[in-house]
């Protein structure tokens, strides 16, 4: 993917961004960290998922409609999907 077929979205907040996707695990407002498993080496194509998410994606063995119904993908925008990041990453010592 170049840089030219990159989908944007209309973010409120941020405005017009790169678009990205995670979980809507990371959509809510936990008091802990979900944690962040990023699904995608491409830095033009950011994904990712929560340990719940990866859990089940594990348990169901890929993408199945069980897993896409628990998971709940969402666009988000380049900067909510770093601010997730930030807020969802577990620290380990």
């Amino acid at each position: 993917m170049t840089t030219t077929d990159l989908m944007t979205v209309n973010c409120g907040p941020h405005g017009e961004r790169i678009a990205t996707v995670v979980c809507r695990h990371m959509l809510q407002s936990e008091p802990a960290p979900a944690g962040f498993i990023e699904n995608s080496d491409d830095p033009n194509d950011l994904q990712a998922w929560c340990y719940h998410c990866e859990e089940k994606f594990l348990e169901e063995g890929g993408m199945t409609d069980a897993f896409k119904k628990f998971n709940e993908m969402a666009i988000v925008c380049v900067v909510c999907y770093e601010e997730a990041k930030a807020r969802h990453t577990i620290k380990t010592s």
